[in-house]
């Protein structure tokens, strides 16, 4: 599998803090705090499975399609010398290309079960789409396109506002619509509606759903599932 494709999303201890996190509400879940997600059908098992795969999604992306850049790409290239790792970059002149990628963690596995969850949920529907809205609002206002990496976004306000509409807009289920807000508002208000400057970024690759907003939207779901 090609080198672009399958990466680390984030530095080592963002990734050792979602782990804890990710034990952590297993763990919780296992031992019998179930009614979390019990109203949107899932068994403890079935939402851990869930999470985990969403975590263990994060390093895959899968490529949809090029856009041509309108600046120089940039590269790093990495140098160890007597033990110690240098990190190079270099600017790619000439012709270039960004790959964009649908993250599996971070927008596949989470954007499937949002849909699942307003199926079988069909009374959400209007008061989730509402708080999706809003998140992709708030999200988009507070995102950044960053030359080299791509679309970025603080890691925790997508989830908090995803929580606080859902009380908001229907307290009576509030973990599905801050689970369906907080992952598709999170989507679109960071990486859909910034395609349109991913060529100005010189980044080789561009992940939906990938660094710059997985931990968003991995937090949405652990929020969700903590909302009982």
């Amino acid at each position: 599998m090609s080198r672009r494709t399958v990466y680390f999303p984030h530095n080592i201890w963002l990734f050792a803090v979602l782990l804890v996190v990710l034990v952590l509400v297993a763990g919780l879940l296992l031992l019998g705090i179930s009614a979390a997600f019990r109203d949107v059908g899932f068994s403890p098992l079935t939402t851990a499975l869930i999470l985990v795969g969403t975590f263990v999604g994060g390093f895959i992306n899968i490529p949809v399609l090029k856009l041509r850049n309108t600046v120089p790409v940039v590269k790093e290239e990495f140098v160890s010398f007597f033990g110690v790792v240098y990190r190079i970059p270099r600017m790619e002149y000439g012709e270039s290309v960004t790959l964009i990628a649908v993250n599996a963690g971070g927008a596949l596995i989470p954007s499937v079960v949002s849909v699942y969850l307003l199926w079988k949920q069909p009374s959400v529907i209007v008061p989730a789409l509402m708080g999706v809205v809003v998140v992709a609002l708030v999200t988009h206002l507070v995102a950044r396109p960053v030359k080299g990496v791509g679309i970025t976004a603080p890691f925790l306000v997508s989830p908090i506002v995803a929580a606080i509409s859902a009380y908001v807009l229907f307290p009576a289920a509030p973990r599905i619509i801050a689970y369906v807000a907080g992952v598709l508002g999170t989507l679109i208000g960071a990486d859909l509606t910034n395609l349109h400057v991913v060529p100005r970024l010189g980044a080789p690759v561009v992940s939906i759903g990938g660094a710059g907003t997985f931990d968003g939207v991995f937090l949405s779901g652990i929020i969700a599932v903590l909302l009982a």
